[in-house]
């Protein structure tokens, strides 16, 4: 007796995703399972992800990650097609909050789901044990001078405004007011004159943060990094400061340009299977939707909202970096999406 083969034998799955979260193994078995080949491709920022989507609407790739703050931008833009959860049935076996997805913000718009919950984690602060006495409690240890030189941040616009709002106090720092992004982009450049060192993806963070003896740093990928230097036996330490870390929650997410969308839900399920999502924890120290984490009820975790405005945080950001920055006059222009 003869079988067809499966309508995707042959075809592509272009991924576009971050480090860890598509390892050779795991594409290897995909591969094999459904008889395709799978071209992954990484990326280490949010701002490098926009880029690379919205060039060609999405068209250079059939499934890709985002968090949730991020996410109503490629909805706004059409760039993310609609889900059907019965279409992706393991997501039954995630945990209560995740499999909720009507009450998870960022994911839905007029009634459609958009994407699937992989992983999360919140950012907090990473130190050297040698070099305090007693733990920082608070994100303005970054801020003392110190540790000039000493400290090493995320080189990204969006969580670094937001992070930088909090230690102002500022109740909602996704949504900055013209006097509030004016007081966040001073003291930005405040600092910005501790002569950071800056990192995109969690490797070069561990290389950077060993190689200068650094004292903090802002933990953009949270538990990952954290793994990353206890496995290299690293004499540091990891605070929830008393402001609150900012948390993301990062989605498959699938383009409406996918030349295969069942494909696509295919690399989402097997995503959710237990021995890979098991794996995703045990090898990059991130918290999974299946099984339960370790965050603390006293832990002030604050999920990521999208930002008052996209473009104007980068750009301010690129002029920060730089050491320049001058805030407008004109209040922030409202996001499109």
């Amino acid at each position: 007796m003869m079988f067809a083969p499966p309508l995707w034998a042959g075809e592509v799955l272009r991924i576009l995703t971050w480090h860890g979260y598509a390892d050779p193994d795991w594409v290897a078995e995909f591969e094999r399972e459904h008889d395709v080949s799978v071209e992954v491709s990484f990326v280490e920022s949010d701002d490098e992800l926009w880029e690379k989507l919205s060039k060609n609407h999405g068209e250079n790739y059939d499934i890709f990650a985002a968090n949730t703050a991020e996410l109503q931008r490629y909805i706004g833009q059409n760039i993310v097609a609609v889900l059907k959860k019965n279409q992706i049935p393991n997501t039954k076996n995630q945990l209560p909050r995740f499999r909720d997805t009507d009450e998870i913000p960022g994911i839905n718009r007029n009634g459609n789901l958009y994407a699937i919950p992989f992983t999360y984690s919140e950012m907090g602060l990473i130190y050297d044990k040698k070099q305090f006495k007693s733990p920082p409690t608070s994100m303005d240890a970054l801020w003392l001078p110190q540790y000039k030189g000493k400290i090493i941040l995320y080189d990204g616009s969006n969580h670094n405004f937001s992070l930088t709002a909090l230690t102002l106090n500022i109740e909602n720092p996704f949504q900055l007011s013209r006097e509030q992004m004016n007081k966040t982009v001073a003291k930005l450049l405040a600092l910005r004159e501790q002569a950071p060192l800056f990192y995109t993806s969690p490797e070069e963070s561990v290389r950077t943060f060993l190689k200068n003896k650094a004292a903090l740093m802002f933990a953009n990928y949270g538990n990952q990094q954290l793994k990353q230097l206890q496995s290299l036996d690293a004499d540091i330490g990891y605070i929830i400061p008393k402001e609150g870390a900012l948390a993301w929650l990062d989605c498959w997410a699938i383009t409406v340009g996918a030349k295969n969308k069942t494909l696509a839900e295919k690399w989402i399920n097997f995503t959710l299977e237990k021995s890979i999502s098991t794996a995703l924890t045990r090898r990059q120290g991130l918290p999974n939707t299946l099984n339960p984490s370790n965050l603390q009820d006293k832990d002030k975790i604050i999920w990521l909202e999208p930002s008052e405005n996209f473009a104007l945080r980068t750009q301010y950001w690129d002029r920060i970096r730089a050491g320049k920055a001058r805030t407008s006059n004109k209040r922030p222009v409202k996001p499109t999406a």
